[in-house]
């Protein structure tokens, strides 16, 4: 897959960017909100042909800026699981650019009724950006990850076509 959008540019990730990606999972602002893979898994993931995996590339620069794992491409009830989504310079749009195109390839290329995921409820601005981009709780699962000591409670979002494809109407009317 390569998409490509003024600021950024999405392709299949290779083997090559695992170090990239391990050291992204790994650095303190990231890790406290996600579960680190090991490269392994991360390479089982590029080979599982019901998962997409994607570097992120600014595209000016062409460098790697992030990466996005997407799950359940041939799930028959049509619903994707956005399992990740990391970004290494935040605050630049990359993260708003990057569900802009991922929600249009979900909805009108893969034709998938429901894009859904988890965030853990103290990653605060994973979540706002989460509802701007039109996702809403279906719920919370309390207390169902365990790090160290204490126990970690995640939201369950989504969004469905109809949904996106409202939006999208909403959008253009108010652009004309």
């Amino acid at each position: 897959m390569k998409v490509q959008s003024g600021i950024i540019s999405l392709r299949n990730t290779e083997i090559k960017d695992l170090d990239f990606i391990c050291s992204l999972e790994s650095d303190d602002e990231n890790a406290k909100f996600i579960i680190p893979w090991s490269k392994e898994k991360h390479k089982k993931a590029i080979e599982n042909i019901d998962i997409l995996h994607l570097i992120i590339e600014d595209r000016n620069g062409n460098y790697p800026v992030g990466y996005i794992i997407i799950a359940g491409l041939e799930n028959p009830n049509l619903s994707i699981e956005l399992v990740r989504i990391t970004i290494r310079d935040k605050g630049k749009g990359y993260g708003k650019e990057s569900f802009r195109l991922i929600k249009e390839w979900a909805f009108s290329k893969q034709n998938a009724n429901r894009l859904w995921l988890d965030v853990k409820v103290n990653n605060l601005r994973a979540f706002n950006l989460y509802q701007k981009q039109g996702f809403v709780i279906e719920g919370t699962l309390r207390e169902c990850i365990k790090n160290g000591n204490d126990f970690e409670s995640l939201h369950i979002m989504s969004i469905l076509k109809s949904e996106f494809e409202k939006s999208k109407f909403i959008f253009n009317k108010i652009g004309e």
